[in-house]
């Protein structure tokens, strides 16, 4: 998670931060940026006191091996190494690639579960629900690795690359596209619709990702800001948010849409801390809610999944004290931590286009909950569906969900549904492309 807004703060409280710590054990030759990693680790690390008391730069090969070296294993999966120009990209939906995502059902068949519409392959009119048989003229089943998951060999996420993919299309009939990676911006709403349930209008919103929209101060989303005022326009009473393959994003869109789903009532009041390292501690900070529109709702469900990280599960934990919060899926992924980059604090670093990213704070709900690294588990499990369309009533999750507005429980037999995949989307990224999963 990238909370923009801090990294303004930081650097104005802290510019002495600004170049690499005074240090009398001369670096050697060609490792000045192993050691800016280092030396950054130590201050800004949020288990800096996990971090070795000295390293042997030269017994690592790469920039990415010295950090999976000195991290806190037990509990980070999260921090990476990046370029600055790919960080800011990232979260404001800059992207290259095909544009796609994809799901397996029970009996393994892959789907494509998302299409973002102005990349490669929603120009070439790709629909979720629609299912890939063949890459490049290999049948899926081929692609499976030792391990149980998959590698697709799609190649980097790089213009100019192409793919083969044969799909079996939802009438039947089958279709062989040939797709060429580009640079396009992604859109993080897949779908905004209104039910009608027994008398009562129900949204359903499915979000992709926490991206804000460039050049908007403060940071936010337009996107988000047309879905809200969509909803209120509407009148809806429930609202159902799909955020099962939301891998997260920006902490200040997190808090843009939690401003908007806060009652009134509850204006005002805490929404949650942020906690540092414990040299950095006069640095910790709290946010308070801001009510935007007029959207009031006592309950919320959310679509989740293992997919489902980092600024996803801080929504969900910043909105749990404050009303009826039910999780209909699968168990979240599990980040109770987040990032700024540190780039800004460290002149080589910044001199050499190294983006560094660690966790570098922890959040807590104004309850006081912050240890979930394990996710959250859903309160109905159901299983995931990809071979129906966004907002499609016969998609198993958003099916229980209208069945949970409608009866304030989910059937024996929408549970019967559950089964835990062997691979997930998720599973096939690190770093920042885990963030915004995305081929």
């Amino acid at each position: 998670m990238k909370k923009l807004k801090w990294v303004i703060g930081l650097v104005i409280v802290g510019m002495w931060a600004c170049n690499p710590k005074d240090d009398p054990t001369p670096t050697i030759p060609g490792q000045e940026v192993k050691k800016a990693i280092f030396d950054s680790m130590t201050e800004w690390y949020f288990w800096n006191q996990e971090v070795p008391a000295t390293v042997d730069y030269s017994k690592f090969a790469t920039n990415e091996d010295l950090l999976d070296g000195i991290i806190f294993k037990p509990l980070d999966r999260f921090s990476y190494l990046t370029t600055q120009e790919a960080f800011n990209n990232a979260f404001v939906g800059r992207n290259a690639g095909h544009g796609f995502g994809f799901a397996f059902t029970a009996d393994e068949r892959l789907f494509v579960s998302f299409v973002f519409s102005e990349a490669p392959a929603g120009k070439d009119g790709w629909k979720r629900g629609w299912e890939i048989t063949q890459i490049n003229g290999k049948p899926i089943a081929e692609y499976k690795t030792s391990t149980g998951g998959y590698d697709f060999k799609l190649g980097a996420p790089d213009p100019g690359i192409s793919n083969s993919f044969t799909f079996k299309l939802p009438d039947g009939t089958t279709t062989t596209r040939t797709n060429v990676k580009a640079e396009y911006q992604s859109n993080s709403v897949l779908e905004q619709k209104v039910f009608d349930e027994g008398g009562k209008k129900v949204g359903y919103w499915a979000y992709q990702s926490f991206k804000a929209t460039a050049g908007l101060t403060p940071t936010r989303s337009a996107e988000v800001q047309s879905s809200m005022e969509f909803f209120q326009s509407q009148g809806v009473q429930d609202l159902i948010i799909d955020l099962r393959y939301n891998g997260g994003g920006s902490v200040a869109v997190a808090e843009q849409i939690s401003n908007y789903l806060i009652q009134s009532s509850n204006s005002g009041k805490l929404m949650y801390t942020n906690k540092l390292n414990a040299s950095k501690s006069s640095q910790n900070t709290s946010k308070n809610f801001t009510k935007i529109g007029s959207l009031q709702f006592s309950r919320l469900i959310f679509i989740t999944s293992r997919g489902s990280a980092s600024a996803s599960e801080l929504v969900i934990n910043n909105l749990t004290p404050y009303m009826q919060v039910v999780l209909i899926g699968d168990r979240t992924f599990g980040k109770p931590v987040g990032s700024f980059p540190l780039s800004g604090f460290n002149r080589v670093l910044k001199d050499n286009n190294v983006e560094l990213v660690p966790i570098t704070f922890a959040t807590a709900n104004s309850a006081g909950k912050a240890e979930f690294f394990d996710g959250f588990p859903a309160n109905f499990s159901v299983g995931d569906s990809p071979q129906f369309g966004w907002g499609d009533p016969k998609d198993l999750r958003l099916a229980a969900a209208l069945q949970f507005v409608k009866n304030g429980t989910v059937s024996g037999r929408m549970a019967d549904t559950y089964f835990k995949p062997k691979w997930e989307m998720i599973d096939a990224f690190k770093g920042l492309q885990q963030e915004f999963p995305v081929y």
